[in-house]
C-alpha cells in the first residue's frame, strides 16, 4: 500500500493536471492523451500504432515530464539483444583489487519506458520484456530484481506492412492494456504544431505529480468496486472472441 492515500476528488483534480500539462506541449490528440493516462493509472501498459512523425515520443517523454518520473527510452532494431534491455552482469574491481560480477541495470530500470518502434526486434529480444510487463520484475543470471514503482511501458509500432517489421508475439500483445491508433493531424493541427515547433521558446511541461501520488493512484483505482452483472458481460464478452465458442459471431 502507498503511504500518501488519495481521494476521489483529488483522483480527479491530478488526472486534469497532468492531462493539461501534457496538452501544452503534445497538439490535439486528446483521446489519446486520456486513453494512455487510463493505462497509466490503471497499472498497464500501451501500445501505440501509427507512422513515423506523429508525435508518440513526444507524447511519453512529456508524460514523464508532468509526473516527475524516471524515463528511458530503447530504440528497437534488428541488432538490440535481451542484454541490452535487461542489463547484465560485469566484472568490476573493488578497492581491494577484488574481482566481482557487478549488476549494471538496463534502460528497463525506469518508471516510464519507452520501447520506441518495438516491432523492429526480433521476436528473442521483443520476448524479453515479457516478464517486465507482467510482474514487473526482470531475472538476469538466475538473481530477479523488481523495477520501479509505478512501472509503464509505452510500445509504438510501424504499420505492420512496413519494410522491417516483425509481428509481436501473442503472449506479448497480452501484456498491453491498450491498442491505440495514432491518427493524422487535422490541418488546424498541423499549424499550431508548425507554429510551436519554429517559435524562439518550446513549451514544456510541468511536474503535475509525483511518482508516490501515481502509485496511490493506481491502488485508488484498484479499490472501485465492479458489479457481478458488470463482470459477467465481460467474462461473456471475452468468450465471444473466442472463435470455437457458442457465442462467437459467425
Amino acid at each position: 500500500m502507498s503511504d500518501a492515500a488519495i481521494t476521489p476528488a483529488e483522483f480527479r483534480t491530478v488526472a486534469a493536471a497532468i492531462e493539461a500539462q501534457v496538452g501544452r506541449v503534445i497538439v490535439g490528440q486528446k483521446s489519446l492523451i486520456r486513453q494512455t493516462l487510463v493505462t497509466l493509472l490503471a497499472g498497464g501498459n500501451a501500445l501505440l500504432e501509427g507512422v513515423p512523425g506523429l508525435g508518440k515520443t513526444m507524447l511519453v517523454r512529456t508524460l514523464a515530464q508532468s509526473i516527475d518520473c524516471t524515463f528511458a527510452r530503447i530504440q528497437f532494431t534488428p541488432d538490440l539483444m535481451p542484454s541490452d534491455i535487461t542489463g547484465t552482469n560485469l566484472i568490476a574491481e573493488d578497492e581491494a583489487g577484488r574481482r566481482q560480477f557487478q549488476f549494471e541495470p538496463g534502460p528497463l530500470f525506469a518508471n516510464l519506458v519507452l520501447a520506441d518502434e518495438i516491432n523492429r526486434a526480433t521476436p528473442k529480444t521483443q520476448s524479453a520484456m515479457l516478464e517486465a510487463m507482467q510482474e514487473k520484475s526482470v531475472t538476469v543470471a538466475k538473481a530477479t530484481r523488481p523495477l520501479p514503482h509505478p512501472f509503464f511501458v509505452l510500445a509504438t509500432q510501424n504499420p505492420l506492412e512496413m519494410e522491417g517489421t516483425y509481428p509481436l508475439p501473442e503472449a506479448q500483445l497480452d501484456r498491453f492494456f491498450f491498442k491505440i491508433d495514432v491518427p493524422f493531424p487535422t490541418v488546424e493541427e498541423l499549424v499550431e504544431i508548425a507554429q510551436r515547433t519554429t517559435g524562439s521558446e518550446a513549451a514544456q511541461a510541468q511536474p503535475a505529480a509525483n511518482s508516490q501520488q501515481i502509485v496511490a493512484m493506481q491502488e485508488l483505482a484498484r479499490g472501485v468496486p465492479v458489479a457481478s452483472h458488470v463482470a459477467a458481460y465481460a467474462a461473456r464478452l471475452l468468450r465471444a472472441t473466442h472463435p470455437d465458442d457458442a457465442a462467437a459471431p459467425p
